[in-house]
């Protein structure tokens, strides 16, 4: 019998070193090179080497403060000891994952977690049945399916600038046409209403065809939050015309807005209740991909109606135990670390800052949101060459003044943010929620800085700007490429 060698053991860290230098040409080569050619038009394309709670690393030791959190996912800041623990320790279990067909042994434990927090707690009424998939747009078709089959009617209603996810199901509820270019023609029976109108939602809901109204409690595109009682007379509505209230809460959940979902600034388990609430993004800790869909038990009897429709609904990885362990331990840091205390604290104390060191700028128009999801807008200004400058770089693209604030933070202050949607002039800020108020306070800064040098009429700011915009007519023939798109 011929002796075979011994494999040799594989080296993370020997790969991860020697790839580092070359990860942005390897995207561009093998991945997606229009993606390397954005970020390096707008000056993201610093390599990171290691990242800590609300912080990332670049190779000379630089630390950036970032307040994109992988876009919500690090609501625990990233590589939180607890998380990391419990997948070891998950790993060390030998676990009979993914049995196929059989009991999965940590889903329960995760779903009866979630119901305690849901809105109206572990009523018998309350969102106690769920349904766990792999991220937020595979949740959000689950979540029109549910619908579908639990009212027998076929109509989705959904707002303006909506951001609902970028699968085929979810792009159809997406009201940023933007991305919906293309790839038509989409899911019929989708209609779009404006957000905060709800005489536009009944009459949609009078035609007693709508199986469901799917909202975002804060709007993640732009971060636009309801009027009044904007989300309860909803679900007054939905009621009133036998449709449900699906609440897309995959970005604003699990504590970003100082509570633990965003509807319950609206009075969510206590003045009225919705019929599904869509998670994901945070509840993976940013270590394994998961979304749920929590429901009613009176929703979820009728989707699942028999033993021979018990399987109707699927996914192959929605229960693995990795993502299972993620979610749990994530709860168990939010709770333990008081997160949602802090996001509620610090977010304040972020917003009233920005608000203040930017009192009088011309170009500063407003903050908003709620806890740690903020949107700062910025205006045309009033002075004769400011608004020339403001109006040379919006006739180019719409995004381009947002991204001339965004390079210096970047460079100069080592602040992450992003514009808050397209053709908006809003950047957004939804740091991690371990985010510390001296921290908020760096923002702060940075932010008024690169504002401030807006103001001056031959400023760095407007410079940067106009080389941001020959540069896409350069590589793209166009104006500045679309950044990448995410809630």
């Amino acid at each position: 019998m011929t002796n075979r060698p011994s494999p040799s053991a594989f080296d993370l860290r020997s790969l991860y070193d020697a790839t580092g230098p070359e990860a942005l040409s390897l995207h561009e080569r093998y991945i997606n090179p229009a993606y390397a050619a954005v970020l390096k038009t707008i000056g993201f394309d610093a390599l990171y080497e290691r990242a800590e709670g609300p912080y990332l690393f670049d190779r000379a030791g630089n630390r950036y403060i970032d307040c994109l959190g992988g876009y919500a996912v690090f609501a625990c800041g990233r590589n939180h000891p607890v998380l990391q623990d419990a997948i070891r320790q998950y790993l060390n279990l030998n676990s009979p994952n993914l049995p196929g067909i059989g009991t999965f042994r940590l889903a329960g434990v995760l779903a009866r977690e979630l119901t305690r927090i849901m809105p109206g707690g572990d009523s018998t009424d309350g969102l106690s049945n769920a349904f766990f998939t792999s991220a937020g747009g595979e949740a959000m078709d689950a979540a029109i399916k549910m619908a579908r089959a639990a009212t027998g009617r076929s109509r989705i209603v959904y707002c303006s600038r909506a951001y609902h996810g970028l699968t085929l199901g979810a792009l159809a509820l997406n009201g940023n046409h933007e991305f919906r270019e293309g790839f038509g023609p989409l899911m019929p029976g989708a209609a779009e209403i404006p957000f905060n109108d709800l005489a536009a939602l009944e009459r949609e809901l009078a035609a007693g065809d709508v199986a469901a109204f799917v909202v975002e409690p804060i709007q993640g595109k732009g971060v636009h939050v309801p009027h009044g009682d904007y989300l309860r007379e909803a679900a007054r509505l939905c009621g009133k015309h036998g449709a449900l209230l699906a609440i897309d809460e995959v970005q604003t959940g699990l504590g970003r807005t100082g509570r633990w979902f965003a509807c319950e600034h609206d009075g969510a388990g206590q003045s009225w209740m919705p019929d599904m609430v869509i998670i994901a993004k945070a509840l993976s800790g940013g270590f394994a991909p998961v979304g749920a869909v929590m429901t009613r038990p009176a929703i979820h009897a009728k989707v699942f109606a028999s033993m021979q429709q018990c399987a109707r609904i699927q996914t192959t990885f929605g229960m693995n135990d990795l993502s299972m362990v993620a979610g749990l331990a994530t709860l168990h840091v939010i709770r333990e670390e008081r997160l949602i205390e802090n996001a509620a604290r610090v977010g304040a104390r972020l917003a009233e800052g920005l608000r203040t060191a930017m009192a009088g700028m011309e170009l500063f128009k407003e903050v908003r949101g709620r806890g740690l999801m903020l949107a700062v807008e910025f205006q045309r200004p009033r002075s004769l060459t400011l608004k020339a400058q403001w109006d040379l770089l919006h006739k180019m693209d719409a995004s381009l003044f947002c991204q001339a604030i965004l390079m210096p933070m970047m460079s100069e202050h080592r602040v992450l943010a992003q514009v808050a949607g397209h053709a908006q002039d809003v950047i957004k800020l939804i740091p991690p929620l371990v985010l510390s108020e001296r921290d908020a306070d760096d923002v702060t800064h940075a932010m008024s800085s690169a504002a401030a040098a807006c103001h001056k009429l031959t400023g760095p700011a407007w410079e940067v700007g106009r080389k941001l915009g020959a540069a896409a007519l350069r590589r793209f023939g166009m104006g500045r490429p679309t950044e990448p798109a995410t809630a």
